[in-house]
């Protein structure tokens, strides 16, 4: 039971050592550590890969080579490779083929592959052919791999059958299920380790069809290769046993067992491979996903898996997309008619008309603006301008307010509509005693007079189908821009009605004080003025 747990636990320190630790750290872009990132140097990433595969390609067959040797001599003994073999074959033959296959193969396999990719190293665009080369890149290793164990299990069973027919059957099965397992297992390794090449690849369009298409072609491949294959292997040394009589049942027992746990053993390691494969392209969309729910929308995923996972990974960027472009609009509409009322024009069918609100208004106006604009460059105007608005803006957003109109040098701005405000006044009249002194502090060369009226209103979408805006009509609006008139005459240059400051929270109404009694221009009825108390 250890020994089927320590392979792909020594596989998985390698290849998933850090990307294991997603909970502490953010997810690889290729879904491991060991692949770098995509802002990597091609020259650096061509070296990455190439000790990829040379270190995986030779781990994987030194241990498909201590299997073979296992087979040949524990679990099928009889006839014994080294009493019953010439010493010459068993010392000299199978060593030295084995060394050279190892070592020559390795090299030639990697320089093959990486000559391939040479497009992506020199930073050329794909054309079609190189990326077909890409992803039938691991297919090419697997043959290449299947070539170099083919030619030993041919060349071993020959030489061997020469000196004893009892050979044959032995060898064929004791070399070539060890190679066909290494190929499949080398094949998903190099499919991992090109993934950043595939990412480039990817760019150029969508991947080409293979033999094994798809999450489903390589799971059943890898169910055919390690679950058939050692199926077929103990069927065979059955019919070895029966036809050749020469394993003693104890023998035939204990060869069964190794080549049973060999083939759980290399089953898992497949199995695990496999799941890693199709894990991580899911663990990267996944962890993409908790960005977006924290309001991350800038969080692209690099696309380097050739199946349907790829598509999922390309319809994430494309949903990412839609949403940056959604919040874009948003944000701009809601700098153009104001937060809430982008908010409830989202939340509503839009409408033309209004509905009766009570609200508080605040009207602000520069005082000697035609002066102002004369006097300095236009892009000094406008950089005071921002300035002056920056501070109107951000004092009625504090206290939850809509700034409802630019209009020039003026500022219309409304407290409890669309939002209801369960006292809009003392909002109102807070918004305009702090703008008041941080005009004076902050913009000294833009004083303007402020009027803070509270009334009925008509709030509402006003225009044409074609084209509307929100704003609000009614008695309240004109009296707050008669009393940001009288305001420009006063020190403080702010005035409110007492109608205002009447029904605001007592906190606020100590902080002003009642003065006249006036009436506005183009009103009847007189109206008491407020003004704040100086701090």
């Amino acid at each position: 039971m250890n020994a089927t747990k320590s392979v792909p636990h020594r596989l998985g320190r390698v290849l998933e050592r850090v990307t294991q630790q997603s909970g502490r750290l953010e997810t690889p872009d290729y879904g491991s550590w060991l692949l770098g990132r995509p802002d990597e140097s091609q020259a650096r990433r061509r070296i990455r890969i190439q000790v990829i595969l040379t270190f995986f390609l030779l781990f994987t067959n030194v241990l498909g080579i201590g299997v073979s040797l296992l087979l040949n001599t524990v679990a099928i003994p009889v006839p014994s490779v080294f009493s019953d073999a010439p010493a010459w074959l068993t010392f000299g033959v199978v060593p030295a083929y084995m060394v050279s296959a190892l070592v020559l193969g390795t090299s030639w396999i990697t320089s093959q592959i990486v000559g391939q990719l040479r497009w992506a190293i020199e930073e050329d665009p794909p054309t079609r052919t190189d990326q077909r080369n890409v992803f039938v890149a691991p297919a090419r290793v697997a043959q290449m791999l299947l070539l170099l164990w083919g030619v030993g299990t041919a060349l071993l069973t020959l030489l061997y059958g020469l000196h004893d027919t009892a050979f044959i059957p032995r060898f064929l099965f004791a070399v070539g299920f060890p190679g066909i397992v290494v190929a499949t297992a080398c094949y998903m390794i190099t499919e991992f380790a090109l993934r950043p090449i595939a990412a480039q690849a990817l760019e150029a369009g969508r991947p080409p069809r293979r033999l094994a298409h798809g999450v489903m072609g390589r799971t059943m491949t890898v169910w055919l290769l390690s679950s058939g294959v050692p199926v077929l292997g103990i069927l065979l040394l059955a019919l070895f046993t029966l036809s050749m009589k020469n394993l003693s049942s104890t023998q035939f027992a204990v060869a069964v067992v190794i080549i049973s746990v060999v083939a759980l053993i290399f089953g898992l390691v497949l199995m695990w491979l496999l799941s890693w494969l199709i894990a991580t392209p899911v663990r990267v969309v996944r962890s993409a996903l908790k960005h977006v729910e924290d309001g991350d929308l800038d969080c692209n995923l690099v696309v380097f898996d050739g199946t349907e996972l790829g598509e999922l990974q390309r319809g994430f960027n494309s949903m990412v997309h839609g949403l940056r472009e959604r919040e874009r609009v948003r944000d701009l509409f809601g700098r153009h008619v104001g937060r809430e009322v982008a908010l409830a024009a989202e939340k509503q069918q839009v409408e033309l008309g209004g509905e009766e609100r009570y609200a508080a208004v605040i009207f602000v106006d520069i005082i000697g603006s035609t002066q102002l604009v004369t006097s300095r460059p236009a892009v000094e105007v406008v950089e005071l301008l921002n300035r002056f608005f920056d501070v109107v803006v951000e004092e009625v957003d504090n206290h939850h307010g809509l700034v409802n109109k630019f209009e020039g040098d003026a500022v219309l701005a409304v407290f409890g509509a669309p939002v209801t405000l369960d006292n809009a006044e003392t909002e109102a009249l807070a918004a305009a005693r702090a703008m008041a002194r941080r005009l004076r502090a902050e913009v000294p060369e833009c004083p303007a007079g402020i009027g803070v009226a509270a009334g009925q209103v008509v709030a509402g979408n006003v225009g044409a189908k074609e084209r509307f805006e929100y704003t609000v009509i009614g008695e309240a609006v004109n009296e707050a821009a008669r009393l940001c008139e009288l305001a420009k005459d006063e020190d403080q240059r702010l005035v409110a009605s007492a109608k205002a400051v009447d029904q605001a929270v007592e906190a606020e109404r100590d902080r002003w004080r009642l003065g006249d009694t006036v009436t506005l221009r183009g009103h009847d009825e007189p109206m008491r003025l407020a003004t704040p108390v100086a701090d």
